[in-house]
């Protein structure tokens, strides 16, 4: 399953995000670059009735833009009986129909439907009522982890003007700024029709081989409008893990040059060491000593070696850890999995540089050897 982020123009003008405040929820919007074309007024009943039989095209539904553009709006949320968090909640206003499209999946309660609206000011002093789905981290800020559809919060609208809001819906957690921060409290909220919105569209292939057919079918309904800067969902993601896949990537070049010298310096000791013992090894021989013996003798002072420098590296890596994590996203030093793969490969490639050496060693001629010295 494939998601694509369309972000949509009228042809004869570009409005870009900027920092704002509305009477329609008391918010602060920060505007990232990945939203900067997302402009368009559209309605929702026309954009997504476009797509309705489109071959491919399997969920679609609006946002005010992606989750993962970095582009977050938050507002206050008031509770009686709670006091007002530090951390406030990230808002986003989204069309029916959204969290199917986007995979989110619904825990209780139910998706918005045509006719909610959000909290609101109704002219500039009185606050009429909304409705508002909210996330896992929400319920875990606001309710203690219990459920809670069907109660009602506060949301701020400007300055000390607050409406209700009923919660209708109560879905899992989704990362909505940053990967790397800790699950944020989150209040979706419905979709008036305004302008910049992104138009999302769920694919079962590849969603920029569709790009055309989606074009195509928002023309057909509102020829005013046109599709730019068509992304795949992943592309947010990957913008965001910039510095880790450049950090892997450096991190990955400079181990394969390390564990090739290392094998290359490996294989030079034991080979001279071979060489400088090979009449010891010839005497061994003549006096019935059998090839394992051999090798065992050759390669002590090698495995001495690795196990001294793979001890030095685990007791470095522990140690480092928090720096580690701090670099790489998702990485633990205690992993296992990031503890034995280095191992396992320091292993592999020790057996590689001491093989050679090795299988010289047992092919030695004891005659010859005697004979030579």
């Amino acid at each position: 399953m494939h998601k694509a982020t369309a972000f949509l123009r009228k042809r004869d003008k570009i409005e870009m995000l900027r920092h704002d405040r509305t009477n329609h929820i008391g918010r602060h919007r920060e505007a990232g670059p990945a939203a900067l074309l997302s402009a368009v007024p559209i309605r929702m009943p026309l954009s997504i009735g476009a797509f309705s039989g489109t071959r491919g095209v399997q969920f679609v539904s609006l946002a005010g833009w992606p989750l993962l553009s970095r582009n977050r709006w938050t507002g206050d949320v008031r509770f009686p009986g709670h006091a007002v968090e530090t951390r406030t909640p990230y808002f986003l206003d989204v069309s029916p129909g959204f969290f199917e499209t986007m995979r989110i999946g619904q825990i209780d309660g139910r998706d918005f439907r045509r006719g909610d609206v959000p909290p609101r000011l109704n002219g500039s002093t009185q606050p009429l009522p909304g409705a508002g789905i909210v996330n896992e981290a929400f319920a875990r800020t606001y309710f203690n982890g219990q459920n809670p559809v069907g109660r009602s919060v506060n949301v701020r609208i400007d300055k000390d003007l607050a409406a209700p809001m009923e919660i209708v819906g109560y879905v899992r957690d989704a990362v909505y700024y940053d990967v790397r921060e800790p699950m944020h409290p989150t209040v979706y909220v419905p979709m008036l029709n305004k302008e910049h919105n992104t138009l999302l569209v769920h694919t079962a292939g590849d969603p920029l081989a569709l790009a055309p057919i989606v074009r195509r079918a928002v023309s057909e309904v509102r020829p005013d409008f046109r599709l730019i800067n068509i992304q795949p969902q992943s592309n947010f993601l990957r913008w965001q893990m910039l510095r880790e896949r450049l950090l892997a990537a450096l991190s990955l070049f400079f181990a394969i040059v390390a564990l090739v010298l290392a094998v290359i310096g490996l294989y030079g000791v034991l080979n001279y060491s071979v060489t400088q013992r090979r009449r010891e090894i010839g005497i061994r021989m003549a006096l019935g000593a059998c090839s394992a013996h051999v090798v065992r003798r050759v390669t002590t002072d090698m495995a001495g070696m690795f196990y001294l420098g793979s001890a030095i590296g685990v007791v470095g890596g522990l140690a480092s850890g928090r720096f580690i994590e701090s670099l790489l996203f998702e990485v633990k030093a205690t992993d296992p999995g990031s503890v034995a793969a280095p191992i396992l490969i320091l292993a592999g490639a020790a057996v590689l540089a001491a093989l050679p050496p090795a299988i010289r060693a047992v092919r030695i001629d004891p005659a010859q050897t005697l004979r030579s010295e």
